[in-house]
């Protein structure tokens, strides 16, 4: 399985060399200056927690670009909005929404809605999703979907966001002997495409092993070394796939798992970010008693797909 290789981001100047934009459209720039990029990264803190898809993603582009990601924005440097997506020249697959995904944020909607009508912002001939923390997301990108005959499946989750390291709560509460606390290998992708309800084909069991092999990951293995509880970091630096084999659970691994996979992010500079499907009764319940913050926002997933790929 094909690892991604990380590679520093360098100042590239295609069309304007002064000022590392590269103007693809009228309307469309892609910023592509490692240091404009880190402007970016400074100017998305200041608008949490509705930036923070896109923080993270930035984040990412910024510490080596392990996914191929690439910003795109309607003007620079007071911008209006501004989508993350794949690198044109990136290896893709066109079922493949789990690599495929965009990330938004926008201080102007009618300035999103202009970036999805533009030509080439968006490739609409593939399955991909779209996701963000604010509220109109889904009413514009289903009206320009809906122009171009795309389905559109919505799935809205409570947003999450983790206390500082400094005053989470301790680890230590385990119910059994100390377990062996590590991280997950890209051989044990295929356990966790299994088990993930979002998982079972192909194109999941590649984008998992990309995120093992890129981001953080934590795991609790038994004697036999085999994991038991996991939780793993995704493309936008956001925790998921947070899961204990059934006849492992009330144990603690989840706490467990869960504050170190936060301390851990913490520890370099990310923040610690989470979602939750409303009926998840279990998974909010543990949310609570790690003294997440429940934000004000709610996280919005869209998957979109064209009609040749339909039914």
């Amino acid at each position: 399985m094909q690892m991604f290789t990380g590679k520093i981001l360098m100042c590239t100047f295609k069309f304007l060399p002064r000022c590392g934009i590269s103007r693809a459209l009228e309307k469309m720039l892609v910023l592509n200056c490692s240091t404009k990029l880190l402007m970016l990264e400074k100017m998305l803190k200041s608008h949490f927690p509705e930036s923070l898809k896109v923080y993270g993603a930035v984040m990412n582009i910024n510490r080596g670009n392990p996914f191929q990601k690439e910003v795109v924005l309607d003007s620079w440097p007071r911008f209006k909005a501004v989508i993350t997506r794949q690198k044109k020249e990136a290896e893709t697959d066109d079922l493949d929404h789990y690599t495929n995904a965009y990330a938004v944020f926008y201080k102007d909607v009618r300035a999103f809605q202009g970036l999805l009508e533009e030509g080439d912002v968006i490739n609409w001939d593939q399955v991909f999703q779209i996701q963000g923390l604010q509220s109109e997301l889904y009413d514009v990108s289903k009206a320009v979907a809906d122009s171009k005959q795309l389905d559109v499946k919505l799935t809205s989750f409570q947003a999450v966001c983790f206390s500082p390291a400094s005053t989470l709560p301790d680890t230590c509460i385990v119910k059994s002997s100390p377990p062996r606390l590590t991280y997950l290998s890209i051989a044990e992708a295929d356990l966790l495409n299994r088990t993930w309800s979002r998982g079972g084909n192909e194109q999941c069991l590649r984008y998992l092993a990309s995120l093992i092999s890129c981001f953080p990951s934590v795991c609790v293995r038994d004697d036999k070394g085999k994991p038991i509880s996991w939780s793993i970091t995704d493309q936008f630096a956001t925790m998921c796939h947070n899961y204990t084999l059934p006849e492992h659970r009330r144990k603690g691994y989840s706490r467990l798992v869960a504050l170190t996979l936060a301390r851990k992010l913490q520890s370099r500079g990310f923040p610690c970010q989470g979602n939750v499907l409303d009926d998840n009764v279990a998974s909010i319940g543990l949310l609570k008693s790690i003294r997440a913050e429940f934000l004000p926002c709610r996280f919005h997933r869209l998957i979109l797909t064209p009609a040749a790929f339909s039914g």
